[in-house]
């Protein structure tokens, strides 16, 4: 033991050499350090700052001088309009990123069956160079429910007018006492029963003459015709003459037929004959037995036009922003996953076709789950992101529906800067935010780690 004390106090100090391997070192944590520090600085004043003055604002009164403790976070759980934001940012979170990831898998395979696959991938990544508040005008603009604006609701309009026709004379009316009863259904019937053999002019007002259909023609000469013993007849007029002049309940000879009008025999409440207009707006009734009947202009008629959907209605408003969404990020979730997609092994895919998998069987068995670290990293983004959703909230939907379409992102603006200046309540709506955004974020660092490994 002595001998070993007397080796190690005799042994020779640390030459030159250790010693400048260790300035080095330190000379290059400096300069590391000094390369970070701007960032780090930034990072401060940008995130770690906010994070922790929000914190401690949460916990003050809207003027920020009274400590209340957890009385914000209380109150933002018995704020109807705070659970209803929470209500949409849970609707978000199930269903865009799970509908973005989808999409993005089938494209993704789907493109490499395409010919022009780069142009395809283009195309649906183009709209990610699109800001959020220009795609909230275009949406806010698609979604509009006058026909003339929103194109949705012009496509929509179209085809329901395709299959189900339209009324000719929405804003027609018949003058009171001169013949017409209006009914609860809005249908008009003759006040005065009538037989065959009658002859029976019927004048409605309320269509200007700009709106008459194409081909109308001047009803006086129909009007005058007489009817056959088994037959009764009539005319659906206008009862306008224009420029002035002419009679109340007679018709003129400057006064036009309505063409292409719903026109029905009733008798007993029931109905027995129907006719179309022609264009003078006369009708007939032929085969008829003797008794009495009345004549009828269904409710048809006059129907308003069909407007289309109210996308940003109180109902639709939020998977009407969802859809927005899904138009912007379905390019990302789809590059990223064919980005996944073209380093699997070829080899397993040949392998599996030689043994005779169809080709469902091959997406199903062995290219999803080879893409299940993929998937998952571009799910947890996404639901990261939605989380944090503003811009196209705020900008589609319209001031009578924000309420109804707000999620947390918009509820803390609008609670501390949109009029309500609680900003106390703001912070700790802010704080809820972070934390369910926080375990996201570590899944994904995890993952990415794991990925690396």
């Amino acid at each position: 033991m002595t001998a070993t004390l007397v080796q190690e106090t005799s042994s020779p100090p640390p030459g030159p050499v250790a010693d400048r391997t260790r300035r080095l070192r330190r000379r290059g944590k400096i300069i590391a350090l000094l390369f970070v520090l701007p960032a780090l600085l930034l990072l401060g004043a940008l995130v770690v700052y906010p994070v922790l003055f929000s914190i401690g604002r949460s916990f003050f009164d809207a003027s920020g001088t009274s400590f209340v403790g957890g009385d914000n976070y209380a109150e933002m759980f018995r704020d109807p309009a705070t659970l209803k934001a929470v209500r949409n940012t849970a609707i978000w979170v199930v269903i865009a990123p799970a509908l973005l990831t989808g999409l993005g898998l089938i494209l993704a395979v789907l493109v490499e069956k395409v010919r022009w696959a780069t142009a395809f991938k283009l195309l649906l990544f183009m709209p990610m160079a699109v800001s959020f508040l220009a795609a909230g005008i275009i949406f806010r603009l698609a979604y509009d429910e006058d026909p003339d604006k929103g194109v949705l609701n012009a496509a929509v309009v179209s085809v329901h007018d395709a299959f189900e026709g339209e009324s000719s004379y929405p804003t027609a009316r018949a003058r009171d006492g001169q013949g017409l009863t209006k009914d609860k259904d809005g249908s008009y019937r003759t006040s005065a029963s009538v037989s065959p053999g009658d002859a029976v002019a019927l004048g409605l007002v309320g269509v200007q003459p700009g709106d008459l259909p194409g081909g109308a023609e001047p009803a006086y000469a129909a009007a005058g015709r007489e009817a056959a013993a088994d037959e009764l007849r009539g005319v659906v007029y206008l009862d306008f003459t224009p420029g002035g002049g002419g009679e109340q309940g007679k018709v003129d000879r400057r006064e036009s037929g309505l063409p292409q009008m719903k026109v029905e025999a009733v008798r007993d409440g029931k109905q027995v004959a129907s006719a179309t207009t022609a264009a003078d707006g006369s009708f007939r009734f032929e085969g008829l037995e003797a008794g009495s009947y009345e004549v009828r202009l269904p409710s048809s008629n006059f129907a308003p036009p069909y407007e289309g959907v109210s996308w940003l209605g109180p109902a639709l408003v939020t998977p009407a922003i969802i859809g927005a969404y899904l138009w912007i990020w379905t390019g990302f979730a789809m590059v990223l996953i064919g980005a996944g997609l073209s380093t699997l092994p070829r080899d397993a895919l040949e392998a599996a076709r030689m043994d005779g998998a169809n080709e469902w069987q091959i997406f199903r068995r062995i290219t999803v789950p080879l893409l299940a670290p993929v998937l998952s990293v571009v799910f947890i983004t996404l639901v990261i992101n939605v989380m944090k959703v503003f811009d196209l909230v705020y900008i589609i939907a319209p001031g009578p529906v924000q309420e109804d379409a707000t999620v947390l992102a918009t509820q803390m603006w609008l609670v501390s800067f949109g009029g309500g200046n609680n900003q106390g309540l703001g912070s700790a709506l802010g704080v809820l935010l972070l934390l369910l955004v926080v375990p996201a974020m570590v899944f994904n660092v995890r993952r990415f780690r794991r990925s690396q490994r």
